[in-house]
């Protein structure tokens, strides 16, 4: 049969279906794991067993630059939370977690006083779990790299939630070709991530966590993001106008025992 297509354009086809591929595979996968707490007691429980039988066991597993973050700073005046973020490299990497850790006689050891706790002495009122997608503008996480007193940083996690799948898919846009991304990156603010939630519960939503050694840095930060030439620029686009209908804001603090 007589090809369709002539040669040099089957070859460019080809070639920009495979770029395209290999461009999609290397974006990373999170996911943002939340213990709601209600007291030191729990508080104690989950840290003892995310130190000292959770991540050591995903890093026998080759999972690197877990992050686990507390709030700050006020601490159980209705809840309190620890959050856990873990980079995947794939999918598969993240389906096959659970099945491992079942059968990882040292997590199951390690971690006994979480995993055969009682009812009536739960470590945790509940976990949520978000499962999220990089963006292409950042598809590999960056541990920050701010130093000082842990307690003194400040890790911002963001979560914007879209009117609409359409505006959603606007703002992210924003991010990557309108040069969000390339902005924060040129003012330092040390970013870790940048990513869709492709499953939670609330949707359309990215998120994104930045990083400063200290709320003085952190103010100062935001100042010049809102002052630049670019923000003025494209925050007044049409296309990019109402593109939020809801933004939470948490301000983390990496704990002890946190990769960053």
């Amino acid at each position: 049969m007589k090809n369709k297509f002539p040669l040099p354009l089957l070859l460019i086809f080809l070639a920009v279906i495979t770029s395209f591929s290999s461009y999609a595979q290397e974006k990373e996968y999170y996911e943002l794991k939340t213990y709601t707490i209600k007291n030191d007691t729990q508080e104690k429980m989950v840290d003892d067993y995310l130190k000292d039988a959770y991540m050591p066991a995903l890093k026998r597993m080759g999972i690197e630059n877990i992050g686990v973050f507390k709030g700050r700073p006020n601490k159980f005046k209705v809840s309190d939370k620890i959050y856990v973020l873990i980079p995947f490299q794939s999918l598969a990497e993240f389906d096959k977690l659970e099945a491992m850790l079942a059968v990882d006689k040292t997590h199951l050891s390690a971690g006994a006083a979480y995993i055969h706790a009682t009812h009536d002495k739960k470590p945790y009122e509940r976990i949520s779990s978000i499962l999220l997608r990089a963006f292409p503008d950042m598809p590999k996480m960056k541990p920050s790299e701010v130093e000082g007193e842990r307690a003194d940083r400040v890790y911002e996690l963001r979560s914007y939630e879209g009117p609409t799948e359409a505006m959603y898919n606007r703002k992210v846009d924003m991010f990557n070709e309108g040069g969000e991304v390339e902005l924060f990156k040129s003012l330092g603010f040390n970013a870790v991530f940048y990513a869709d939630v492709i499953s939670g519960d609330k949707m359309p939503n990215l998120m994104y966590m930045t990083t400063f050694t200290n709320m003085e840095k952190r103010d100062a930060l935001w100042k010049d993001f809102v002052d630049s030439d670019k923000w003025k620029e494209i925050s007044v686009m049409d296309k990019y106008v109402n593109t939020v209908s809801h933004a939470d804001i948490d301000l983390l603090y990496p704990t002890e025992y946190s990769d960053y």
